[in-house]
């Protein structure tokens, strides 16, 4: 499975995101995804949504500044936060590991 991953669109404004941890939760695999810019954001991602809605792209597309970083992330980060992760917990086999 790819670690690194672009949304066709943006996600409280940013693109590039980085899978951190796979779980398993009720039969179904989890994904937790987090930016590359600002983990603050951050969010949960089920298989069916990451390879096969057609909202995502394996690997990082380079992309010009103003289309991975939009407006609506100034919005987001100067706004009451939404709702998020409030904590990321690594898998001891994951490449983020560094413990």
């Amino acid at each position: 499975m790819e670690n690194y991953w672009t949304s066709i669109k943006p996600i409280n404004g940013l693109r590039h995101f980085v899978l951190v941890n796979v779980t398993k939760e009720k039969g179904n695999i989890i994904f937790l995804m987090v930016s590359v810019l600002d983990s603050d954001i951050n969010l949960r991602v089920n298989y069916d949504e990451l390879k096969n809605s057609g909202n995502w792209y394996e690997g990082w597309i380079n992309l010009p500044k103003l289309q991975s970083i939009t407006v609506e992330y100034f919005d987001y980060k100067s706004s009451k936060k939404e709702k998020g992760i409030d904590e990321i917990f690594i898998n001891e086999d994951s490449l983020f590991n560094i413990s």
